[in-house]
């Protein structure tokens, strides 16, 4: 089998080239040296195990070449079905050569059976050698890939400036979309594998699942939120679906998304996602709080002398008043749920504290942010700070 060696490499190398496409073409650089050493050191060893000495060659030293084999194929973007047939080829031809020289020297049936399983053992561990190399470039890759989505991630959601952003999209192969949503989320549920959802995650779909502050960059809202995955992420998890915005305003959506939820009774995790595109005109009242409990302080100061459920009754009837473009008792009784010659009562009572504001634009304006932000207050389970 030494003698026969050299001649039984080139005859291998010439086979795979010949039945493996991908391999067909010239053996030059690092490629051709891959594959010559990866034939040779086959037969090398496979010989030495025969006679008895490769024992000692055995384990990670002894595939490293195999395991280097596998590599390259992932490093030439393909996959290992090219390899594995050769593998395969190499395997009849070296059995078609041994059995020439086994019945030369005059080797009984029995040990050419056991010939031919060695053979193919030897071929079976070397080809998995490969796909541990292959797997290892592979998990690399992904933990290089995964690195470089995060730092895309962190650079949308910071406000990072857009080439930054596209500089980063390259090397991370995200193609930037028209449009995206963050979602805000909480931490995760107790059992719950973070990591192992992100895996699951639709591609395009950037995840912190077991940061600080978790959230989600969902491009294509209107396609990836539907996404099964997607749901079952938000589920469980106090999701708040930020505005859908171009995508340098990502951090935008982000920062709103997390002020509602900031503002969300507990517990978080037991509500359905929220989703902000309702909840717009709540948005721009947590803008400026302090602003807000100002004008609410100022402009709903007559409801201040009055008992609690009259105050609250008098300002639901005032805000139906203002969203029913100043409509008549039987507009507000219908917005309200109430009877008419009620309605028409509780408006001459807001007549009558209210007076020439009501016959003010900026009057009414400021009354309605001042009457929505107090609507907020009690749906949010805020405290009731904003006026009366």
């Amino acid at each position: 089998m030494r003698k026969e060696r050299s001649s039984l490499a080139a005859e291998i190398i010439t086979e795979i080239r010949r039945h493996v496409p991908d391999f067909s073409r010239p053996l030059a650089g690092q490629f051709g040296a891959g594959i010559q050493q990866g034939v040779e050191t086959a037969l090398e060893q496979f010989a030495d195990l025969l006679e008895g000495t490769g024992e000692s060659a055995a384990g990670e030293e002894r595939l490293r070449v195999h395991r280097a084999l596998g590599r390259g194929e992932f490093a030439e973007g393909r996959s290992l079905d090219a390899l594995q047939a050769a593998y395969r080829v190499g395997a009849r031809v070296a059995w078609r050569r041994y059995a020439r020289v086994a019945r030369g020297t005059g080797l009984g049936a029995d040990r050419m059976v056991l010939l031919a399983e060695a053979i193919f053992a030897h071929i079976d561990e070397l080809a998995a050698a490969a796909v541990a190399g292959y797997a290892s470039a592979r998990a690399d890759e992904a933990g290089t890939f995964g690195r470089r989505r995060h730092r895309l991630l962190e650079l949308m959601v910071s406000g990072a400036a857009p080439g930054a952003v596209r500089d980063a999209a390259g090397p991370a192969d995200w193609p930037l979309p028209a449009t995206v949503a963050c979602v805000a989320l909480g931490p995760a549920a107790p059992g719950d594998a973070p990591r192992a959802l992100t895996l699951r995650m639709p591609d395009l779909v950037l995840a912190d699942l077991d940061g600080a502050e978790p959230c989600l960059l969902v491009p294509e809202p209107a396609l990836y939120l539907r996404d099964g995955q997607v749901q079952r992420v938000m589920q469980g998890r106090g999701a708040v679906i930020g505005p859908t915005v171009p995508p340098d305003a990502a951090a935008h959506s982000l920062r709103w998304a997390r002020a509602i939820r900031a503002c969300l009774p507990g517990p978080h995790e037991a509500r359905a996602p929220v989703d902000c595109e309702r909840c717009l005109p709540e948005l721009l009242l947590l803008g400026d709080p302090a602003l807000v409990e100002l004008i609410a302080g100022r402009r709903l100061s007559p409801l201040a002398g009055l008992t609690p459920k009259r105050g609250e009754r008098l300002a639901a009837t005032l805000l139906a008043w203002l969203q029913t473009n100043r409509g008549s008792a039987p507009d507000v009784a219908a917005r309200l749920g109430i009877h008419p010659q009620t309605a028409r009562q509780r408006l001459h009572q807001v007549q009558r504290l209210f007076g020439p504001a009501l016959a003010d634009p900026d009057a009414r304006f400021e009354l309605e942010v001042a009457l929505r932000s107090r609507l907020m207050a009690s749906a949010f389970g805020a405290p009731p700070r904003l006026g009366v």
